[in-house]
């Protein structure tokens, strides 16, 4: 049995990543300021000896480094995330993306304990969008810096490259993932998450909202295929000093999973298409989209053997169950 820090733990993945570890006899302690995350999403652990909640921030570096001393290993899940709060509060957004970071390897380089980061396929930025396979060692392709939209991108980025240059200048055993549109329940729509946006829109017979043309596609990870990566990827010496895309590379374009999400349901929804501008905040100033992602998965599926198992069939079912039990 090993000790887990898991910060953000009360977030969607981290969560599902909390349960999953407790079912397998670790013991978890997670650190949450609950910003984004929601206490609800630990209901099922709370009362159990093999885990504890800790309500605290991850820029509050004596927090970070007591909590840290405490563990085995150190899984970073804890980030301003959704393209909603990017756009509207890139500032704060920033600060907690790099310091918290940073004061999370800091603190894990001083007690010599592993850490895996939580990164996203939003580095990328707007490569791929020729439809092109994203591979880990594939090149990023940003707009302005000033467009808050990728100040997301740059900071995650920044975050990898920390974990690694710790990995080979301190020896500090470091694992990265970047999640490709992971999904599934407990995820919320008002971030900015389309699925579940979806789903609670087609349960309630209100209009799906699809953001300009609905032509740009994405692939949906359900979480529990997620979780399924992120276990293997932490029991794997193998995985050290490395980072992985975990994600599903099933293609849909936006327009499609909107009718899919209806039919699925049996839902009398409309869709409604709504242009960026009127979608987020100050007018869409700031915001900036990408036609197509699709992960190249061939890197894990090689190293430790790990693939998706779980369709959209599953994840709208899911999170459909989810949202009725709310």
């Amino acid at each position: 049995m090993a000790k887990y820090l898991v910060t953000g733990g009360a977030g969607f993945i981290g969560s599902h990543v909390c349960d999953a570890l407790v079912s397998r006899g670790d013991s978890v302690v997670v650190l949450d300021n609950l910003s984004t995350g929601i206490s609800h999403n630990l209901d099922q652990l709370v009362g159990n000896p093999s885990f504890d909640f800790i309500s605290g921030s991850i820029l509050d570096e004596n927090l970070v480094g007591s909590l840290v001393a405490s563990v085995d290993h150190v899984l970073h899940f804890a980030a301003a995330v959704g393209v909603f709060t990017i756009v509207d509060k890139p500032l704060e957004s920033l600060t907690t993306n790099l310091r918290g970071t940073e004061n999370i390897l800091e603190a894990a380089a001083k007690h010599g304990k592993p850490v895996l980061i939580a990164s996203s396929s939003e580095i990328y930025g707007t490569a791929g969008s020729d439809g092109k396979p994203l591979n880990e060692e594939s090149n990023r392709v940003l707009g302005s810096p000033l467009k808050s939209r990728w100040s997301y991108s740059e900071a995650k980025a920044i975050d990898e490259s920390m974990g690694m240059f710790y990995h080979l200048e301190k020896g500090l055993p470091v694992r990265l993932v970047r999640f490709f549109n992971t999904v599934g329940p407990r995820q919320v729509g008002h971030y900015g998450m389309v699925v579940p946006r979806f789903v609670d829109a087609a349960l309630h017979g209100t209009p799906l909202a699809v953001y300009g043309t609905g032509n740009q596609s994405r692939c949906f990870c359900h979480v529990y295929d997620a979780v399924a990566a992120v276990l293997s990827l932490i029991d794997s010496d193998v995985a050290i000093g490395q980072v992985f895309n975990v994600g599903n590379d099933v293609e849909i374009t936006i327009a499609d999973l909107a009718k899919k999400v209806i039919s699925s349901l049996g839902s009398s929804s409309s869709i409604e298409m709504i242009s960026y501008e009127d979608a987020y905040p100050n007018n869409g100033v700031g915001f900036e989209d990408m036609q197509r992602r699709i992960p190249d998965i061939s890197k894990i599926k090689s190293v430790i053997g790990w693939e998706p198992k779980l369709g959209l069939d599953a994840i709208i079912k899911d999170i459909a169950a989810s949202i009725g039990h709310n």
